[in-house]
């Protein structure tokens, strides 16, 4: 197991789902970790519950909003003692299929999926990395999706947002890496979650497990397992990669 015993962690959206598995996986690997959450305060306690050991907290903050985030990374860094890994994982995904939405709905959507998925992350990177470039250092990891890849027909927001998200991350990597500060990336494909439960427990549900040669869709366990590979020591020249979570239901070039 990779041991992460005395790190400082902090998860967005870290109450339920990928973010609790990770949050998990982080604690258990003896790290201290702040998950943050928008407004789920009975989630977000009972996943602090969950973690082994002692020390961590929940942080509530709509990190869409730029002020939040930037005290959402204050108080991480105030609560834990320091911060030396930032897991972006807060998402969103809003249905607005282009033949059926009225232009107001479709620019709301594009704007809240934005705001949400690759603004809200910029923040937090930005005012991470301002602590880590004073303090020796530290890790970044970002979750996309295999939607950034194949497109998001039902969502373009979602896979647009995501795309960022990667560009962005590879452009970090560079940027940062002098700074002793490594970036990387997860694009997992469709996980077990709340969020997909819609789509998993419906009509298509069967469909979308029969993409992957595998038979099933991803546990957030083993997105959580790429996510803490990222931010080990040992994988620093694995900086700038993004990492595939789908089973070999989407491949790529």
């Amino acid at each position: 197991m990779l041991q992460f015993k005395g790190k400082k962690v902090l998860i967005t959206g870290g109450s339920r789902g990928i973010g609790e598995a990770i949050a998990v996986a982080f604690a258990q690997s003896g790290a201290r970790v702040a998950i943050n959450y928008r407004a789920n305060k009975k989630a977000a306690a009972s996943c602090v519950k969950k973690l082994s050991g002692k020390g961590h907290i929940a942080l509530q903050s709509d990190i869409a909003d730029p002020a939040q985030a930037a005290t959402l990374v204050e108080n991480a860094v105030e609560g834990l003692g320091g911060l030396n890994i930032v897991v972006n994982n807060a998402g969103i995904y809003l249905s607005h299929p282009i033949a059926s939405v009225t232009f107001s709905e479709w620019h709301a959507a594009w704007r809240q999926t934005i705001d949400t998925n690759l603004v809200a992350a910029a923040s937090i990177c930005y005012c991470a990395a301002q602590h880590m470039m004073r303090n020796g250092g530290g890790r970044i990891v970002n979750v996309s999706s295999r939607g950034a890849f194949r497109g998001e027909p039902e969502g373009p927001a979602y896979g647009a947002s995501k795309a960022g998200l990667n560009s962005m991350s590879q452009s970090l990597a560079v940027a940062l890496a002098p700074h002793n500060i490594f970036v990387g990336v997860v694009a997992p494909g469709f996980v077990e979650t709340e969020m997909a439960a819609e789509w998993l427990d419906g009509k298509l549900g069967d469909a979308i497990r029969a993409q992957s040669p595998l038979g099933r869709v991803a546990r957030p366990e083993e997105v959580a397992h790429a996510v803490l590979f990222l931010a080990s020591e040992g994988a620093e020249f694995t900086t700038g990669t993004i990492i595939d979570v789908n089973g070999a239901s989407y491949l790529r070039s």
